[in-house]
């Protein structure tokens, strides 16, 4: 707590706030994604949309398109159900109890001891990834930290640890130290408060944690043909329970293994959508975005037909229409090139 007050300066504009809508926002967002990258979606965030009832009465459509880019849209559907839910049963104010917080959708354990502590000072322990270096660390702690009887240890430990009287300052006195003193490689342990009774340090331990080895990533590939007229792109929003759900793609072609351009051109889904007369106008190389269990990886094919023909399950939209829609990151930098082409 020392430290906290003395040394450490590290800002975030969420850390001295109290408003639970804006500890709840920061902390979906930074779900599986870094501070740098999070902060800015965050701005935008608190500027479209200041209060949890702004949020519950926005459109689908416009919070998915800000949400662009970060990733996981899974939280930003729990994002808005939640936001409805406060709106509708809470009357736009956030319950303070950790046993209310974990009915709302999106919001674990983890999140939930988030708002209570920064927001309504409650005594619960925030343990994200920092906290549990920390405590591994200090402890030597060798048990694989992702398995589930090391987990619980942790969070016992940090419950047990955690300042009774400020519990808010202390989360967040804990969190900080990992991030930016106990960090995961090349730790300051000099400037460390904590170093003259760690036993990692002790004992020359600075690999710790340790983690149980992850199941090997399923490869997908999935190719695009991005079918376009003088002035509109066809497209077509995700509905089943997959990867990228509500978000918008072009014409898809899934397959066991990879395809080159020609290969895809004679696929009976290319051949049945597309028997008019067509230009090949670009073919991209292989493309690979790296996704939490999944390696999805794939070409892109734009062509150019003369007219419009009705394509099962897809639409025909203006390019004026495509600025307003949500893709995935692997085709979000593919929707550019039509959208520069309206006239402002």
């Amino acid at each position: 707590m020392h430290w906290h007050t003395h040394e450490n300066f590290r800002e975030m504009p969420w850390k001295e706030s109290k408003n639970p809508y804006f500890i709840w926002l920061s902390e979906i967002i930074l779900q599986q994604t870094r501070v740098e990258q999070g902060l800015s979606y965050y701005k935008k965030f608190i500027e479209a949309y200041p209060s949890v009832e702004d949020l519950a009465k926005a459109k689908d459509t416009d919070v998915f398109k800000l949400w662009e880019g970060v990733g996981y849209y899974s939280r930003c559907r729990n994002l808005l159900i939640t936001a409805r839910e406060i709106n509708l049963h809470y009357s736009n104010i956030f319950p303070g109890s950790v046993e209310e917080l974990v009915t709302l959708k999106g919001i674990g354990p983890y999140t939930a001891a988030a708002i209570a502590s920064f927001a309504f000072n409650k005594a619960h322990a925030v343990a994200d990834g920092n906290v549990y270096r920390v405590i591994a660390r200090y402890f030597g702690i060798h048990a694989p930290v992702n398995a589930l009887p090391t987990v619980k240890l942790i969070r016992d430990i940090a419950q047990t640890l955690l300042h009774k009287k400020l519990p808010g300052a202390y989360n967040q006195a804990i969190m900080d130290l990992g991030a930016t003193v106990c960090k995961p490689k090349n730790p300051l342990c000099d400037a460390c408060p904590l170093q003259p009774k760690c036993i990692a340090y002790a004992n020359g331990w600075l690999h710790l944690p340790n983690k149980q080895k992850k199941a090997p990533k399923k490869t997908r590939w999935m190719s695009y043909v991005i079918a376009t007229t003088s002035k509109k792109i066809l497209v077509s929003q995700r509905q089943e329970k997959d990867i990228w759900q509500q978000l918008h793609q072009f014409f898809l072609i899934e397959s066991a293994g990879q395809l080159a351009a020609e290969d895809i051109l004679q696929t009976a889904e290319f051949i049945n959508a597309f028997a008019l007369p067509y230009t090949i106008k670009t073919t991209s190389k292989p493309e690979v975005q790296q996704l939490t269990h999944q390696t999805i990886k794939g070409i892109k094919i734009q062509i150019v037909l003369e007219n419009e023909i009705p394509v099962p399950g897809y639409r025909w939209i203006s390019f004026k229409m495509l600025k307003n829609l949500a893709f995935p990151k692997f085709l979000s930098a593919d929707v550019l090139p039509f959208v520069s082409k309206i006239t402002p």
